[in-house]
């Protein structure tokens, strides 16, 4: 009972500081890109039930409609509806704050699956590496998607560790790691392969711990590959039905608007005259089951299909690139995290042979295939999987000492720990453009990734902080890119220089009323020419000498 307390209180500690961390880094950064959509389609949501401007955006619902709902019910206290625009400000904080019930739920079973594989340290330390992670930090201060799943990943890891058995009853194998799926991917599509990834993995650990694929006396490759393959029916079945169950959960509660769509209706009206659209017609005019969980699913499978370009080591990539993943994680995990794996990986490497690690490897295997590289967001399972690995391989190496084993010194785990928390302390409230020391730091992060690596639109606050302090709260040029409403406000002047026609070459100071122009990060990392005025204003731009940055703007005078 001295140990259950003592967890308590250690999850109790980690929760609070990083609460705190969250919540007062929080107001000191804008909107990120995602959130004024986010708040919009959540209060939508809630007073109309229509996830419409979510499906169509590929987003899943429960994370929104969490985050929504104090204000929801705000506004329905004060009679009185927010604008989503003109009002963020008032109702942003508070769908930030409400994020960490799924923070809450990450660093709790961060805990459980530690303790599972490690013991009561293998626990602790796992919930103080998640837990003061800056990345992990940076985007539970936000009232986005990324938190969420991570949470709804680790849980679903969790109980289908114990459940997904040989000799579990069906609602056990089946149902419960079944509903938590589907949940998982009502937080986010991407959950739609991260969970099956992970239900997979280790439905096949237990099927080998329990022996089931190991033919009795052994045989040649052809006989044990018909082992394993007969030995594997049942849980191939299992996996099916769990996926069907997961995916009828994910319908049911994103619901549907009962109505046809548009889009399928022109479809089938250009069809070429004959049968398909005699009969496609009719269908496309009656189908009435529209909108549903479907088109966000497939929005976000053809998005990943498709992909983009991105930013890499200063240089813009019009296609996705195998090495992003890996090498962005280089960049963005603390190097005192990195210290403790390399010493667990020296010490004795056959302790991180545990499920969590066979799950982030095969995550980390299907990276390539992950063609929207915009942040290491995408893989913060894995991320967190990891650390859970090397906190519980330090605690079976302590515990196994008694045996004369070689065990990851407690000092180093210690000063690890210590580094960590001071990493994180340091760094507020910029989680999000966090880079560790061995890229330069955090200042130098702006010629190494983009977007939400760095640059989510979030900036705003600290430039009107500079001009205030440096031009007297004159008018302030604007070149920005991402979705704040703060923009409509003076003194600052959006201008609109990736779209304002050309009439030359150098005409930036031209469509710049102000005497300093900022410009976001993000305009200078993202796509360099997704137009002709952007890409010459641009090009103007890298010739000019900024007098002054924030850490997400680069001022430049433009005129006397």
């Amino acid at each position: 009972m001295r140990g259950r307390w003592a967890d308590a209180l250690w999850l109790l500690a980690v929760g609070v500081a990083s609460s705190v961390w969250c919540v007062t880094a929080a107001a000191q950064l804008g909107a990120t890109f995602d959130e004024p959509l986010y708040v919009k389609a959540g209060l939508t949501s809630w007073r109309t039930g229509s996830n419409k401007l979510l499906m169509r955006a590929g987003t899943m619902p429960l994370p929104i409609d969490v985050q929504t709902l104090p204000a929801y019910l705000w506004e329905q206290h004060r009679g009185r509806e927010f604008d989503p625009v003109l009002e963020l400000h008032t109702v942003l904080p508070v769908c930030r704050a409400t994020n960490l019930v799924f923070w809450w739920l990450a660093l709790a079973y961060s805990m459980r699956l530690g303790r599972a594989f490690g013991g009561a340290w293998g626990g602790r330390i796992a919930v103080t590496l998640v837990g003061c992670d800056p990345n992990f930090l940076g985007h539970a201060a936000l009232a986005t998607t990324d938190t969420a799943l991570l949470a709804l990943m680790l849980v679903l890891v969790y109980h289908a560790h114990y459940s997904c058995t040989p000799d579990a009853r069906w609602a056990r194998r089946v149902l419960a790691p079944g509903l938590l799926y589907g949940l998982a991917i009502t937080a986010k599509a991407s959950a739609m392969v991260f969970g099956a990834q992970a239900l997979f993995v280790l439905g096949l650990w237990n099927l080998a711990r329990a022996g089931a694929l190991t033919p009795p006396g052994g045989g040649s490759v052809w006989r044990r590959a018909t082992h394993c393959w007969h030995a594997t029916y049942q849980f191939r079945k299992d996996l099916v039905a769990t996926a069907f169950v997961g995916f009828v959960f994910v319908f049911a509660y994103c619901g549907s608007d009962w109505g046809t769509e548009p889009t399928f209706i022109k479809w089938a009206d250009g069809l070429p005259e004959g049968r398909l659209k005699d009969v496609m017609g009719p269908v496309s005019q009656n189908l009435k089951i529209f909108t549903n969980a479907g088109e966000a699913l497939l929005h976000q499978i053809k998005h990943n299909i498709r992909g983009h370009g991105t930013y890499l080591l200063g240089t813009w990539h019009q296609r996705a690139t195998p090495a992003y993943f890996p090498v962005a994680l280089s960049m963005k995990v603390p190097v005192p995290a990195l210290v403790l794996l390399l010493a667990a990986l020296v010490t004795h490497p056959r302790r991180l042979l545990l499920p969590t690690a066979g799950v982030a490897l095969v995550l980390l295997a299907f990276t390539p295939n992950c063609r929207v590289q915009i942040g290491i967001r995408f893989v913060f399972v894995l991320m967190a999987l990891t650390y859970i690995t090397v906190a519980a391989a330090i605690a079976r190496g302590w515990a196994e000492l008694r045996a004369g084993t070689r065990a990851v010194p407690r000092p180093l785990v210690v000063a690890s720990l210590a580094a960590l928390v001071g990493t994180a302390a340091w760094v507020w409230p910029h989680g999000l453009s966090y880079f560790n020391q061995l890229w330069g730091g955090t200042p130098a992060g702006d010629v190494l990734l983009h977007d939400s690596n760095y640059d989510w639109g979030q900036g705003l606050p600290e430039l009107r902080r500079w001009n205030a302090e440096h031009n007297g709260g004159e008018p302030l040029g604007l070149w920005y890119f991402g979705t704040d409403p703060d923009t409509i406000y003076p003194p600052v002047v959006w201008l609109h220089l990736s779209h304002i026609p050309l009439t030359g070459n150098d005409d930036t100071p031209t469509h710049c009323p102000t005497k300093y122009l900022a410009v976001s990060v993000a305009i200078l990392s993202n796509n360099p020419a997704p137009t002709p005025a952007h890409k010459a204003r641009l090009e103007w731009i890298k010739t000019q000498t900024p007098v002054a940055r924030t850490t997400h703007f680069f001022i430049y005078r433009v005129r006397e």
